[in-house]
């Protein structure tokens, strides 16, 4: 990984909304109609989102933002890689670096949201390898089969 530079903010850069599109399509296709809770790249955008992105030299290789809920809990959004870097640790290396600013942050409790179909695996590996366990559903999130809630106490 010592070719990669991560970087903070970026939502309007054209290769983030390129993978940002790709992974609102991924959502429509692993999700029924309104259990898909993805933001679109305006609302990553917003002052309570903190967006990463982990770049291999001009290549996008990943994506994952916080969201603050409140002053000590925030959830992960958006975790993404690109096709082409599957399974080449983007997507610890991201979490590694929200779960380290959420530290930074003070922030008690981090929370996620993810798909709970056969193409959630991997996410679900990652997740409970860093320490997050199921929990209910949290902020306007409503419970369902479709759905995924997680939380890990820092």
């Amino acid at each position: 990984m010592n070719d990669f530079i991560l970087r903070e903010g970026g939502a309007d850069d054209p290769a983030i909304v390129a993978l940002i599109a790709y992974h609102l399509e991924q959502a429509g296709r692993n999700f029924p109609t309104g259990f898909a809770y993805v933001l679109e790249p305006a609302a990553l955008l917003g002052p309570d989102i903190s967006l990463f992105s982990l770049w291999e030299g001009t290549a996008l290789a990943g994506i994952g933002a916080l969201r603050a809920m409140s002053s000590d809990h925030a959830e992960i959004k958006t975790m993404r890689t690109a096709p082409a870097f599957l399974g080449k640790g983007v997507g610890r290396a991201i979490l590694n670096h929200l779960l380290a600013v959420a530290r930074e942050r003070s922030i008690g409790r981090l929370s996620l949201e993810t798909g709970t179909s056969p193409p959630f695996a991997a996410a679900h590996g990652l997740y409970e390898s860093a320490g997050f366990v199921d929990c209910p559903a949290f902020g306007s999130y409503r419970p369902s089969p479709h759905n995924r809630f997680m939380s890990l106490i820092l």
